[in-house]
């Protein structure tokens, strides 16, 4: 009896094995028994060689600009491999893609690419959610300054559901990220979504004199140029826009989904010691008018802003702060001095405790260093030193201050530093871009 033939297939780029019409494509034959243990180890040989193939043409490619921190080097096993996240503690697992071979994704996973900035919460995303999978890209800049980008194993994600995190806060970093935005949808891919977190240019979104310009408008101009990929329209998802009206400014080309991460709060308020004196404080009627529907079942006290000649002052609208924690509620923060001053109204009017919450921590030139707490001495001398130098006091300390990783120069900052705490959007993301 002849030995039967065990037949090893190798799907194997046409680059790499040339084919031949007479014999078949990309096929190794080799008896078994006898033989099968060399046809396994030429196997292995072969694919341990074509991957330091392709980990020296990436090295190759990268001359020219310096890689950025959000490559990720391939290694290891084919396919979607797994990693440890460092913004769980190095607890939390995700997946990745690694090489052209083997994805192994499923109808309901999402290849997950993000800017660098962003690489603690894409990972948090990846390991909250079994059905993400983070993309490989090169982040670099040519000598004159422009991008170098490149989409490692593009051939993997064809017909797959493909998400980008953006990272908007800084206006240098924004054409890079379209430019990743135009090419994805045209790599054949399934579906595109676009997650950005914060829309930095919320507040400036309308024109109250001739010659102002609605810079979110332009924005959402540029968002909606996004290229259609198979499914249709991008998805946008973005947390806690400035005015909901905003969603006007999309075009047809994209789909905008308005989040929050008020639901965040909403959890963390009932694991605190006191949280049967909380009540939920909003610094001007807008931000009532905005979040009020979150706190049905809490007490309501609502600030106001009126004008002193050239000064807006704080005033108390209605609600009863007296001998409760106040936390106040806003979509965002930039200086503070709006919070700072509704702070110390409340805590004159008899505050217990006062805390705030704001989705989006902007502080530009660091300062959220005003929020830090200051001694009984300080707080005694500050305010006189301050009045004596025309300036505003910022005594008032905060048991809590919230926010969330938005903007994540901001959150890697003042984490473990009283009194902030950054409250993840990672699930919060992960289950938005669930197919």
């Amino acid at each position: 009896m002849p030995p039967s033939l065990l037949r090893v297939r190798l799907s194997v780029p046409s680059s790499i094995v040339s084919r031949r019409s007479s014999a078949p494509s990309h096929s190794i034959s080799c008896h078994s028994s006898a033989h099968s243990a060399h046809c396994h180890s030429s196997h292995s040989a072969f694919h341990s060689a074509f991957r330091l193939s392709q980990s020296r043409r990436r090295l190759m490619t990268t001359g020219g600009g310096t890689t950025g921190p959000g490559a990720i080097v391939s290694s290891g096993a084919p396919g979607a491999t797994t990693g440890a996240s460092p913004g769980n503690g190095g607890q939390g697992k995700f997946r990745k893609i690694n090489s052209l071979f083997d994805l192994k994704a499923t109808s309901r996973d999402t290849v997950l690419f993000y800017h660098p900035q962003y690489q603690s919460l894409a990972e948090s995303i990846a390991s909250a959610s079994e059905n993400v999978i983070l993309g490989d890209m090169r982040w670099a800049s040519f000598p004159d300054g422009f991008p170098n980008l490149y989409v490692h194993h593009a051939s993997a994600i064809r017909n797959q559901h493909v998400c980008f995190l953006a990272d908007f806060h800084d206006p240098r970093t924004i054409f890079e990220q379209l430019s990743v935005m135009f090419a994805v949808p045209r790599m054949y891919v399934a579906s595109f979504t676009v997650v950005l977190p914060f829309f930095p240019t919320g507040t400036l979104e309308r024109m109250e004199d001739e010659g102002d310009i609605a810079t979110a408008s332009t924005l959402a101009r540029m968002l909606s140029s996004i290229p259609l990929s198979r499914g249709g329209p991008t998805s946008c998802v973005i947390y806690d826009i400035h005015a909901l009206q905003e969603r006007f400014y999309f075009g047809d080309n994209i789909m905008p989904v308005f989040m929050s991460g008020v639901p965040l709060l909403r959890q963390r308020l009932r694991e605190l010691p006191d949280a049967s004196d909380v009540v939920v404080a909003y610094p001007d009627e807008g931000a009532h008018k905005r979040f009020h529907a979150f706190f049905p079942d809490y007490h309501a006290v609502v600030c106001t802003k009126v004008r002193d000649g050239a000064k807006r002052i704080v005033r108390l609208k209605e609600g009863e702060p007296k001998g409760k924690h106040v936390v106040i509620v806003d979509d965002l923060v930039q200086s503070g001095g709006t919070l700072l001053e509704c702070a110390r109204l409340l805590s004159s009017i008899g505050a217990k405790r006062v805390s705030a919450y704001a989705t989006h921590g902007v502080f530009p030139n660091e300062s959220w260093k005003r929020f830090l707490p200051t001694s009984s001495e300080e707080a005694s001398t500050v305010p006189a030193k301050r009045a004596h130098d025309g300036a505003a006091s910022t005594s008032c300390n905060f048991a809590y201050f919230w926010i969330t990783d938005s903007v994540p120069h901001v959150a890697s900052a003042v984490r473990g530093v009283e009194p902030f705490e950054v409250l993840s959007l990672a699930e919060s993301i992960a289950n938005a871009i669930q197919i």
